[in-house]
């Protein structure tokens, strides 16, 4: 355990130096929040739906707040993949995929806070109908914030089955762009899940991508009620172990039949 703390520190580390990075993430994630916002006021100023709007400005801004954590892969692995670099990481006394796992983990989570957090102080500040408001209760606060744990859990898994495709094809294009296109669509970054038909929802709320923001932003905003939250939960850990042993499999799999590319 300890040399996978020991990853996820010296990863931790590596996503602090970026900080020019974090302002111009920052800059562009409230740049998009705003036009969102403004689109989906126009909406409602013709049609109002069944979301309030207040709701709708918080599930935009928390969505771009944790921006980071939907879409952040590892270069250095990739380049390891595509060097030859990686045997050098497979020869350390450890799982190969938990080692990338830790660093996937910290990569997001630290890339996450350093741009979420001044961009909820930012969303706090500004008027009514545009920014961010207040969570529906304390309960749903506390299990917003551990659902969005797990879902960072379940990206993260999912990253590290992508990165072991990546570990056959030697080229992470063609699965990213499938796996970035699944993820903007049924996590709620590019629609709320909420406005979707109601019989599509039946089996989107079910499908991973829904559990890694969706899930944790509707339980902020209320609209998940907290009796529900063991549901939501549970969906979450399922899926969560479903990643984890697939991603495992996989990884191991490589393992037996790789090839070192490079010299």
């Amino acid at each position: 355990m300890r040399s996978y703390l020991s990853a996820f520190n010296m990863r931790k580390k590596m996503e602090l130096q970026y900080r020019g990075a974090v302002v111009g993430g920052f800059i562009c994630q409230v740049f998009f929040g705003i036009i969102l916002i403004a689109i989906y006021r126009a909406l409602y100023a013709g049609k109002p739906q069944s979301m309030p709007l207040e709701q709708i400005t918080s599930y935009v801004w928390l969505q771009q707040a944790f921006f980071r954590m939907l879409f952040a892969s590892d270069p250095e692995l990739l380049d390891k993949i595509r060097t030859g670099g990686i045997a050098y990481d497979l020869c350390r006394p450890l799982d190969i995929y938990w080692f990338y796992y830790a660093r996937i983990v910290a990569q997001k989570l630290i890339g996450s806070l350093m741009r979420g957090i001044p961009m909820i102080v930012f969303a706090f500040l500004l008027p009514k109908g545009w920014g961010l408001v207040l969570p529906a209760s304390a309960g749903g606060l506390f299990l917003g914030i551990l659902a969005l744990i797990i879902g960072l859990l379940c990206i993260s898994a999912l990253e590290n089955i992508t990165m072991g495709f990546t570990m056959r094809t030697l080229d992470p294009r063609g699965m990213q762009a499938v796996l970035n296109m699944l993820m903007m669509t049924f996590s709620g970054n590019i629609l709320p899940l909420t406005l979707f038909p109601d019989s599509w929802q039946k089996v989107i709320r079910l499908l991973p991508y829904a559990q890694l923001l969706d899930s944790p932003i509707r339980l902020y905003t209320g609209e998940t009620a907290v009796a529900d939250a063991p549901r939501i939960i549970t969906i979450q850990l399922v899926w969560l172990l479903i990643l984890a042993f697939a991603g495992i499999r996989f990884w191991h799999s490589n393992q037996k039949r790789i090839i070192i590319q490079g010299g």
